[in-house]
């Protein structure tokens, strides 16, 4: 004869319910295997559809065949596409918390600015007609641009407001210095047209693997930022206390943003929106603790741009929409409602 337990006996033999960290944990593995499969449809998905079949045959037995080619052309674009995304969300991420500003972007500092004004200067005045030509100088701006903001916005004595500020002001006036070249020289206006709507479609091993020790080298300083820049965020007294170098912490934010979205931008043009959306809404879930947006952004941001570059191909087939333009489309009306959103909260 079975015999119930008492409700106290029930209690303690019952399995413990699921705690927070279980559950992120568990969005962490469910978002890796999205990514799969966002991956695996910008593999499959073009001018020419290939099968789940084919996909596998081409990564793993190639022999050569016409699927096997698109399979090892659409591979390289994915890859970059998983890197850059990776890195404009950590970089985002970093910038968010630098500056205490959740609507943060990569562009507020003038990283994508710096970029772009040295691509510009590189093919009016130097000549440079190769995308692995634009990589160099377009990092080199971009690095440029972030010491030129470290500097003004007080070096030492750096403060989110001042960085911010002294990224804007940079940004104008390098948007002016493009227009201003691009006006007057019809050259430049061409092939700049392409490069700065963001694309992947021109991604190449060698791209790849020019821009791939900058993005190694910025993710892991980024991740090990996630403890200080946690300090950061209750207030520079209270970070203070807890033992965090406010000016060291500061610099190597700084430098990890600069270094992830300049080499992302390098390789594929500067892409809007990503740095911004995908560590807002992260944030929106896992709470503050940036040791767990850090990974979730690194996971989701490569989602959000291989899916926009998905798109752009399905919507403008046998041609393509640039993934620059998608997320521009899909990221404006996201700010408009992540912007009304936090107004009204502050009501």
């Amino acid at each position: 004869m079975l015999v119930d337990s008492p409700p106290e006996q029930r209690a303690e033999t019952a399995p413990a319910p699921p705690t927070r960290r279980a559950i992120r944990v568990l969005g962490l593995f469910v978002s890796l295997a999205v990514l799969v499969a966002v991956g695996v449809a910008s593999i499959a998905i073009g001018a020419k559809g290939l099968s789940v079949a084919e996909v596998w045959h081409g990564l793993f037995h190639d022999t050569g065949t016409y699927g096997d080619v698109v399979v090892a052309d659409r591979l390289s674009r994915t890859v970059l596409g998983l890197l850059a995304g990776a890195a404009l969300g950590l970089s985002g991420a970093v910038l968010q918390a630098l500056t205490r500003n959740p609507l943060a972007d990569p562009g507020l500092l003038g990283i994508n600015a710096g970029a772009s004004a040295a691509v510009v200067t590189a093919i009016t005045f130097f000549g440079v007609t190769s995308l692995s030509g634009y990589v160099w100088f377009a990092f080199v701006g971009a690095a440029a641009v972030g010491a030129l903001v470290w500097f003004l916005g007080g070096s030492r004595g750096a403060t989110p407001v001042r960085l911010a500020l002294a990224g804007t002001a940079i940004s104008a006036a390098l948007y002016g210095y493009l227009q201003a070249v691009m006006i007057t020289d019809d050259q430049a206006l061409n092939k700049m047209r392409f490069w700065t709507v963001g694309s992947l479609s021109s991604a190449s091993t060698s791209t790849i693997l020019q821009v791939l020790p900058f993005l190694a080298a910025g993710s892991l300083l980024a991740l090990s930022l996630a403890r200080p820049l946690n300090a950061m965020e209750m207030g520079d007294d209270t970070a203070k206390a807890l033992g965090a170098n406010l000016n060291r912490t500061r610099a190597l934010a700084m430098l990890a943003a600069t270094v992830l979205c300049g080499a992302a931008t390098a390789a594929c043009g500067p892409i809007v929106f990503v740095g911004l959306m995908v560590p807002h809404v992260v944030r929106s879930f896992t709470g503050p603790d940036l040791r767990w947006i850090l990974p979730y952004a690194t996971v989701l941001s490569p989602v959000l741009l291989l899916g926009s570059d998905v798109i752009g191909r399905v919507v403008a087939r046998p041609a393509e929409l640039q993934v620059g333009i998608v997320t521009a489309l899909i990221g404006g009306p996201v700010f408009i409602f992540l912007v009304r959103r936090r107004r009204t909260a502050q009501l």
